[in-house]
């Protein structure tokens, strides 16, 4: 562990335990004053629940699971697994747009296609900011491509970087073989472990997450990183747990309270180490780019970033906006973004078909008679195997792996289905909603592939499907992820059945809610196809 900073020193003395108990009334009776000007302030609002003192309608999310049953409020147990799914299941009381309250915080909430989708699309000039979160902005300083506010800066960085992402393949069959290199060494543990005793189960998390990971490492960082190399799963599993912190009930107190960051114990404690390793990795990434740029011939896009800020410079824009400390932030986030996102898809994916073995068995035998057995599955084959790709996308619809897209800020004030949204309202655009909207989906809560296909089995597009969000904020790379889930689904299909090991318990699919919702931890066996 990293010795804490001379901040952290002060905060640590500061903060004893005996006077952690003053500092909090202090900040209570702060939020107490600053929450009831605040919502004296809001007029024509959408309705909502009464919010809490202090912690607002997020109260029930810090007291107890066992608590809240005793009390009779049965209702907000959801909040322990999927929020999204418990904000849908408000909208018989309060409507599709309602308000909620984070501290003083005004957050509205967007639940179904037809709302999301007017604020998104029709209005984008208002709804496509980010708000400053504190827990967020302490982490990213608002840069990079993920957080930074709506403007001309994050206008110029995203241009920048999905360009540059393109030259080395982002988005075109000429990533395919990296992207099947890594699968290769998937199979090949995979082969490994099932010989050493799979009958118990294999946790493919990691090595589903490694394969994923190395892709966007290609691209980014211009290498890739043993399976085995401890630093890196180190890496990945720091990353994983900093997500999770992150939608956790300390990290919403953080939000309240930005000075509980800096405690000295508990998981605040961890996320500060966890931002401290994470930094120095990719930090030392950069150095070494650095000493052995050559301007003629980058590598990956680390290179170009470092040659266009001495362009930059030379050109005398040295206000641009490219500087290495930003290039930091933009590296994290398409290290995070590019990891974590696809590989929780592909482990939701293999997830279902363990539970459903007769898609499983449907998706085989479409792959089987179109792609065979002498070869592997190649994107070429996408057009040819519609049901595997209907497959697919019902599992992102039913499982949306980025449930309330990442926040959204009204940057003016705006009337918006006869209510006023304030400047600086968080906006959470319900994407879990979307996807369970019985306005536009027959039977949402079932699991039905064949709704993405129609009459003659041909591919169905929708609408309504928007797993990867909406508007301007929509997902830098969602064709790179797309390319990714059908190579190794289709992939690891090919060579395996998957079933669950005897006498262990169902799979639930209720997930791990974090930035991210993911499956919960499950283990497979597997039987060689060929």
């Amino acid at each position: 562990m990293a010795s804490l900073s001379w901040f952290d020193n002060l905060i640590s003395s500061v903060l004893s335990r005996e006077n952690v108990v003053a500092v909090v009334v202090f900040l209570i009776v702060t939020c107490l004053v600053r929450c009831y000007l605040t919502r004296r302030s809001f007029v024509n609002i959408p309705p909502g629940p009464r919010p809490w003192p202090v912690v607002g309608n997020f109260g029930g999310f810090f007291v107890p699971l066992a608590v809240r049953r005793r009390l009779g409020l049965q209702a907000a147990d959801n909040v322990d697994t999927n929020i999204a799914q418990f904000l849908w299941e408000q909208t018989p009381l309060y409507g599709n747009v309602f308000s909620l309250f984070l501290g003083s915080q005004l957050i509205v909430v967007l639940n179904g296609y037809e709302a999301v989708r007017d604020a998104l699309s029709n209005h984008p000039e208002v709804f496509s900011d980010r708000p400053d979160i504190p827990i967020i902005s302490i982490m990213t300083k608002r840069k990079g491509i993920v957080f930074a506010p709506f403007g001309p800066l994050w206008k110029k960085q995203r241009k920048f970087c999905h360009t540059k992402l393109r030259k080395f393949g982002l988005g075109k069959l000429s990533l395919e073989p990296c992207i099947l290199q890594g699968l290769a060494t998937v199979k090949t543990e995979l082969l490994q472990q099932n010989k050493n005793g799979g009958s118990a189960g294999v946790d493919l998390a990691p090595l589903i997450s490694n394969a994923v990971s190395n892709v966007i490492c290609s691209l980014v960082l211009g290498q890739r990183f043993d399976h085995g190399d401890h630093e890196f799963r180190t890496l990945l599993e720091l990353m994983d747990r900093g997500l999770e912190i992150c939608m956790s009930r300390p990290a919403l107190l953080i939000n309240i309270f930005p000075l509980l960051y800096h405690f000295p114990f508990g998981v605040f404690k961890e996320l500060r180490q966890v931002e401290r390793d994470i930094t120095a990795f990719l930090k030392r990434i950069i150095a070494s780019h650095r000493e052995t740029l050559d301007a003629e011939n980058p590598r990956d896009l680390v290179d170009m970033y470092l040659v266009e800020i001495l362009d930059q410079k030379a050109a005398g824009e040295a206000d641009s906006g490219f500087t290495e400390d930003y290039l930091f932030y933009v590296i994290g986030d398409l290290f995070i973004a590019g990891t974590d996102t696809t590989a929780n898809s592909v482990l939701w994916i293999l997830l279902y078909m363990v539970l459903y073995p007769e898609i499983q068995d449907k998706v085989q035998a479409e792959i089987d008679s179109v792609v065979g057995t002498q070869r592997v599955p190649s994107l070429t084959d996408k057009g040819s195997l519609p049901f595997t790709e209907a497959t697919i996308m019902e599992v992102q619809r039913m499982t949306v792996v980025v449930p309330l897209a990442i926040p959204h800020m009204a940057s003016e004030t705006k009337e918006f289905k006869g209510y006023t949204i304030p400047k600086g309202t968080l906006v959470f655009p319900n994407l879990w909603s979307v996807h369970r909207d019985p306005a536009v989906w027959e039977n949402p809560d079932t699991f039905n592939p064949a709704r993405f296909l129609d009459k003659e089995g041909k591919l169905l597009r929708k609408e309504c499907f928007i797993p990867f969000g909406i508007g301007r904020r929509v997902c830098m790379g969602e064709q790179l992820a797309k390319m990714e889930l059908f190579l190794m689904v289709t992939n690891l299909l090919q060579a395996y059945k998957f079933r669950l090991p005897e006498g262990k318990p169902r799979p639930t699919l209720n997930g791990r809610f974090g930035l991210t919702l993911a499956p919960c931890p499950f283990t497979v066996c597997m039987t060689p196809r060929r």
